[in-house]
């Protein structure tokens, strides 16, 4: 009943003053400048790759009609030659398929990326102190403190306030999955 009221207090105590916001918020813009290049300069080259793709699939193309034109003719070394030609261009349009793929995955994972740094530039300058923008970092975290020699880091780790956004019943759910991985890793 009164996690909602216990979440609004925490998050009142994670407050940045506002030279620490504003050195965050420069900082982190300039990271989302450059990053936003980057972005473009890997849309620009998933768009070069596309184009070298369609060239080669039209070159592919063109050399197994004109395979077929000679084979139709009888002319056994042209058809030997497009078979060398068909073969080459198959193999540079699996390569660039398999490129174009990659670029695709990284330009998607650049997004997200953008997008988390984009929310937690919002949230700095709001005034709210910065979260990990991860589950993986959270749990990274944990276990760090886990091992670490010093008693306090657990304690630290208490402190840090949950998301105001998900239930109680999904906070316990995620602190028991947490718990297990962290035994699990510990081999208990």
């Amino acid at each position: 009943m009164f996690d909602d009221l216990r979440d609004t207090l925490r998050t009142f105590s994670t407050r940045l003053d506002p030279d620490e916001r504003r050195r965050m918020s420069t900082g982190m813009r300039d990271a989302l400048v450059h990053a936003k290049l980057a972005l473009q300069d890997l849309r620009t080259a998933l768009a070069g790759t596309e184009a070298r793709l369609e060239a080669e699939r039209a070159e592919l193309d063109t050399v197994r009609r004109r395979q077929g034109y000679a084979a139709d003719i009888g002319d056994d070394e042209t058809v030997a030659i497009a078979e060398r030609f068909a073969a080459q261009h198959a193999e540079r349009v699996a390569m660039l398929e398999t490129k174009r793929m990659a670029q695709q995955q990284e330009l998607q994972l650049a997004e997200r990326d953008y997008d988390a740094m984009t929310q937690e530039l919002r949230r700095v300058m709001s005034g709210m102190a910065p979260t990990d923008s991860t589950p993986e970092q959270a749990a990274q975290r944990e276990v760090e403190a886990a091992l670490s020699d010093d008693p306090d880091a657990l304690l630290d780790l208490e402190s840090t306030p949950p998301p105001s956004r998900r239930t109680r019943a999904e906070r316990e759910a995620d602190a028991d999955a947490r718990l297990a991985d962290l035994k699990r890793k510990l081999g208990r």
